[in-house]
């Protein structure tokens, strides 16, 4: 009996709403009452407001230092929608923004009309110090983040050029060819450099991740360059008793120094990864 007394009293409500001008239970979960006086259901997001009839358009006045702003907005829009309206007039970010209605800061999330706001009212714009610090200091992460993206991006590149020359040596001596040994001690030089720059990006996350893959690849090419010139050092069948020309050596032992430094650094830096 108590379960058919709920249901009737429901359908109840249901009707007496149908009805304009009638009035439901109070205390009813599922309907409000408006600041004009009006009974209409609970609104729980914006799917419920195309149920409803349009609101009207309102106009408030936000005071932000010394000057008024006038703002037409609908009656049933959000604070977090006047923030947005707002940034255009006032140059402030609207997570830089607090809203006070009646010396009371009001969430972005808070309905104009719930809390009272009716045409011309008037509403206190602050800005918010601590909201545009944290923003100011995520901006400039995301910038270093792209500009770390974009120098190992970079690298990444000159790397893969760099290795088809790596493969063009390769092929030619594997062949029995010959590369003059001042080419391939050009070309570790360039891929030691490639890795300087990479000693010097600071990373986090995925992109520490792809600062190692580019450091081992420097590291493969360096490896199989050593491996061919040792190779290319070799008499072959067609070199006979060729003698080696003295110039030459001599610009080979002056060019091992930098690059020998350049290898110790790549030592020095793949433990870190």
């Amino acid at each position: 009996m108590l379960r058919m007394r709920n249901s009737n009293n429901t359908n109840g409500l249901s009707n007496l709403m149908m009805n304009n001008g009638s009035k439901a239970e109070p205390g009813s979960k599922e309907w409000e009452m408006r600041p004009g006086g009006m009974l209409v259901q609970s609104r729980t997001g914006d799917s419920d407001r195309n149920s409803l009839p349009p609101p009207p358009t309102i106009r408030v006045k936000v005071k932000y230092g010394s000057i008024y702003h006038e703002v037409n907005i609908n009656s049933q829009a959000t604070f977090g929608e006047l923030k947005k309206m707002l940034s255009g007039p006032t140059g402030l970010h609207h997570e830089d923004q607090k809203l006070f209605y009646k010396d009371k800061e009001r969430d972005s999330k808070a309905f104009l009309d719930i809390v009272g706001i009716k045409d011309k009212s008037k509403i206190v714009l602050k800005e918010d110090p601590i909201s545009k610090e944290k923003r100011y200091l995520e901006m400039r992460k995301n910038a270093k983040k792209e500009k770390t993206a974009k120098s190992i991006s970079e690298v990444s590149l000159e790397v893969d050029r760099l290795g088809g020359r790596v493969s063009a040596f390769e092929s030619i001596i594997s062949k029995g060819g010959k590369i003059a040994e001042t080419d391939i001690l050009s070309l570790i030089e360039l891929l030691m450099n490639q890795l300087l720059k990479l000693d010097g990006t600071i990373a986090d996350g995925d992109l520490k991740l792809q600062r190692k893959i580019q450091v081992k690849r420097v590291q493969k090419y360096v490896e199989t360059l050593d491996m061919l010139k040792v190779k290319n050092s070799m008499p072959s069948s067609n070199d006979g008793n060729a003698p080696i020309q003295p110039q030459q050596k001599h610009s080979n032992v002056k060019r091992l120094a930098p690059i020998q430094e350049h290898k110790n650094n790549l030592q020095r830096i793949l433990p870190q990864e």
